[in-house]
């Protein structure tokens, strides 16, 4: 959908003609059973936009870490405008004007907006509102800067991330997925922005698991696989998205098979005329959602991310308990369900990918094995209190293997993982569960194409074999690709059910600016 919204156009003559602005030469990086990067060698010049593209597990992130500081590299050399330089660490890389967004967040959530920017620039938080509130304008990414990060989502997090880097004014920018928080609408913009960075000979590095992005936005590609460069100088915009997957994971790009759906009648899973008004003031408040999950069918809910998808996740999964008038709101399997946490609904049936997997998904500086048992311990993982150690390995590694997951063994720890190996890792615990209905939140996000097209398979399988699943996604081409009905989030209310076939770009971005709402075509007047 977004290749007819992007403007593709032929990479500039100049593009990369100067000397190189950041070098490397030969950079090889190892950890224990995993040679991350082997000898890796690109050049990025001022002006260029470029694009490292690789399956998760690739090396593209261990790359990126190092330029900017994070880790060191175990051999080769970094050149910055021609002369050969030992980054000792981030503040070293952003004094050398290298800024970076990260795919995984690097915020304090107990301070606010402004608060975590003023960490790494040296004016004061009060002084950097207005500037921060200009960026995001800019942009197009809005955030209160007095807000406390941790009552933001996921997609607002990383526009902070973004607002950060921008305001350090770099040389050379880093970006990891930047244009996940954003709304189709939004993206040219951004692309727009960065062209025009690149104009004035800043360089960006950019990151992006959406092939038709890098064919719309970069110079040039850099294609990893197995910590190693197969293929440099590609020229994105002479490429299909079709080619660059093979050049990046090696095989065509697996599509879903699936049939129609043929649910059951009765529900599994009933919302019925939910109002909430969170704690957090920087929370969305949800207004009269209702929504019926039938065994047998996805449904997705899309949206922007920050319009109520992170409250409406808390509640459904037992996180967030309702109070007493309004327990009888969320039924399960026929049972009143408003007081149940989220181990007695687990224990209903229920399963819950969240959208955060450091933290929420999984614990980072536990093993695999350990994160299994934090999870399914009452599944045959435990008898009387005592864990059953032979059986928690034995399901860490049927995850490993039916998710493909590449990592060490079950004994690695969580944090040792890529992101999308991660979240591979986090899909296949929930489904080896056995559930009832599965509740996935950004369920792709972060994840190459290849595996994002596994993951999917996998949740239409689990629905042709009569689970019910709830979809909430940024990636609206995701919900139209495997949803059987589809909802739309906007500022806390939930639009009626859309049918697949009826689900068009035009429709959901009409529904995503408040259009399905009576007297609001638009959206704009609508109370957040």
């Amino acid at each position: 959908m977004r290749n007819q919204e992007l403007d593709i156009r032929p990479s500039p003559q100049n593009a990369g003609a100067e000397a190189p602005l950041l070098e490397l030469v030969g950079v090889t990086k190892a950890f224990p059973a995993v040679l991350a990067n082997d000898n890796v060698s690109l050049k990025i010049a001022p002006g260029e936009i470029h694009a490292i593209l690789g399956e998760n597990g690739a090396g593209k992130s261990t790359l990126v870490k190092t330029i900017y500081g994070v880790l060191a590299p175990d051999a080769g050399e970094i050149r910055w405008r021609g002369e050969a330089v030992e980054i000792r660490n981030p503040a070293h890389a952003r004094a050398l004007g290298i800024g970076m967004v990260f795919q995984h967040f690097s915020l304090f959530e107990t301070l606010t907006v402004a608060e975590n920017i003023s960490l790494a620039t040296p004016k004061t938080a009060a002084k950097l509102v207005p500037s921060i509130t200009e960026i995001g304008e800019r942009f197009g990414l809005p955030v209160d800067p007095h807000a406390l990060v941790h009552s933001l989502s996921v997609g607002e997090r990383q526009r902070v991330e973004i607002i950060r880097c921008l305001l350090q004014d770099p040389r050379l920018i880093i970006m990891d997925e930047p244009t996940s928080v954003l709304p189709p609408s939004g993206i040219p913009a951004l692309f727009e922005t960065i062209r025009r960075l690149a104009d004035q000979g800043r360089a960006v590095l950019f990151i992006s698991h959406k092939l038709e992005e890098i064919r719309a936005l970069c110079h040039k590609a850099t294609i990893m696989r197995g910590g190693k460069v197969v293929t440099e100088a590609v020229d994105p915009t002479q490429e299909t998205n079709e080619s660059l997957a093979r050049l990046m994971i090696g095989r065509d790009i697996p599509h879903p098979r699936r049939a129609a759906a043929t649910p059951a009648d009765a529900a599994a899973m009933e919302v019925r005329d939910l109002t909430y008004v969170p704690a957090d003031p920087f929370g969305t408040t949800l207004s009269d959602v209702s929504l019926a999950l039938r065994p047998g069918e996805i449904v997705g809910i899309a949206g922007v991310s920050g319009n109520g998808q992170k409250e409406l996740a808390a509640i459904l999964s037992g996180e967030t308990l309702l109070p007493p008038r309004q327990q009888d709101r969320i039924v399960i399997n026929g049972r009143s369900c408003g007081a149940a946490d989220s181990g007695k609904r687990r224990d209903l049936g229920f399963a819950f990918v969240p959208e955060e997997r450091h933290g929420r998904g999984a614990v980072p500086e536990m093993n695999l094995k350990k994160n299994v048992i934090l999870t399914a311990h009452s599944f045959g993982l435990a008898n009387r209190g005592f864990i059953k150690r032979p059986a928690a390995r034995a399901f860490a590694k049927q995850c490993i293997d039916q998710m493909d997951v590449h990592c060490s063994g079950w004994d690695a720890e969580a944090r040792s993982l890529s992101g999308g190996n991660l979240q591979k890792f986090i899909v296949g615990r929930e489904i080896r569960l056995g559930p009832k209905i599965l509740l996935a939140a950004q369920p792709t996000w972060g994840v190459d194409v290849g595996a994002a097209a596994a993951i999917r398979q996998h949740l239409v399988d689990l629905r042709d074999n009569g689970v019910a699943i709830l979809i909430i996604s940024d990636e609206l081409e995701e919900l139209l690709e495997i949803a059987d009905r589809l909802h739309v989030i906007f500022r806390g209310h939930l639009s009626p059910s859309i049918d697949r076939v009826d689900a068009d770009s035009a429709l959901i971005g009409d529904f995503m600016t408040g259009g399905f709402l009576p007297g609001q075509p638009n959206g704009e007047a609508v109370p957040s």
